[in-house]
């Protein structure tokens, strides 16, 4: 199978290209907005409609798995048409390829879609009314992507962290270098989802004996809030550094996060047939790496 991974300079692309050296049966072809040395990148905008579609057909790419997305939650307030451009439109673009080529694709979308006032885990068929720019962006991509590929395989996940790229895990780490105190809001609850534990759901999806199109959530399992989320980095890092809980009120947010947004994975689990790793155990994995990176 020729698989193209676009985004493959993200956390998400990272990961699936390091898991791709364990799945040597297929071609793969890498791509972001700008080549990294010493990798086979190649450098595609997503929103280059013509550019997709040559890369698609001269390739004769089978799959394309879309880890690409304007992630900016803050940013995106205030630039809306720059994140629905490679939200939406670029997501139209791989759609158009996918259907003018016979490629099919697995996206990547967010929780942010959901409002997040809900008060029990989010299944694929609850209603979803975003809150952000981000959320509906990201949405519209959803949708615009079904629009055109019915037999789309699309994956909401949440709370994304990795040894690569800018991310929560990394930046309490740093932060802890420097304050002896850290204050988290403790009233937003989620799930953490570690990248490596996404992208090995991704391939399990891709290389399943059959294609099951639809709306699937993965994040890892349990639930916690930000504060306890920090407090576990804190205490498996081994740093003495106290961690303070605050309401989201007293936190300067600039754009609202969801206060709930809890996936239910029922569904990836029984069609893919996988399990997953509590986020405490995938948090250790994910130390234990950086640990290793220094």
């Amino acid at each position: 199978m020729n698989i193209l991974i676009t985004g493959a300079n993200g956390q998400l692309g990272t990961e699936m290209r390091l898991l791709s050296l364990s799945h040597p049966q297929h071609q793969y072809f890498f791509a972001d907005v700008m080549a990294v040395d010493n990798t086979p990148t190649y450098s595609l905008d997503i929103t280059d409609e013509a550019a997709v579609a040559a890369l698609v057909n001269e390739q004769h790419i089978d799959c394309i798995v879309n880890c690409a997305a304007y992630t900016n939650v803050d940013r995106a307030e205030d630039d809306e048409p720059t994140a629905l451009r490679i939200n939406a439109d670029g997501v139209a673009c791989l759609a158009k390829a996918a259907a003018q080529y016979g490629a099919r694709i697995v996206h990547i979308s967010t929780d942010y879609v959901f409002s997040g006032d809900e008060h029990q885990p989010c299944r694929e068929t609850d209603p979803v009314a975003p809150r952000t720019a981000y959320g509906r962006t990201k949405l519209q991509g959803e949708q615009v992507l079904q629009t055109i590929c019915q037999d789309a395989i699309i994956i909401r996940t949440a709370w994304l962290y990795s040894p690569f790229g800018n991310n929560f895990v990394k930046t309490m780490l740093r932060l802890s270098q420097d304050h002896s105190t850290l204050r988290v809001v403790f009233d937003q609850i989620g799930t953490p989802t570690y990248a490596a534990d996404l992208a090995t759901a991704i391939f399990a999806a891709v290389e399943s004996e059959q294609w099951h199109a639809g709306i699937y959530h993965f994040t890892n399992e349990g639930v916690c809030s930000w504060f306890d989320f920090t407090h576990e980095i804190m205490r498996q890092a081994g740093k003495q550094v106290a961690v303070q809980p605050i309401l989201s009120s007293e936190y300067a947010y600039r754009t609202p996060r969801p206060h709930y947004s809890v996936l239910d994975k029922a569904k990836i689990k029984a069609t893919f047939g996988i399990e997953i790793p509590h986020w405490t155990e995938s948090l250790q994995k994910c130390l234990q790496r950086l640990n290793e990176m220094e």
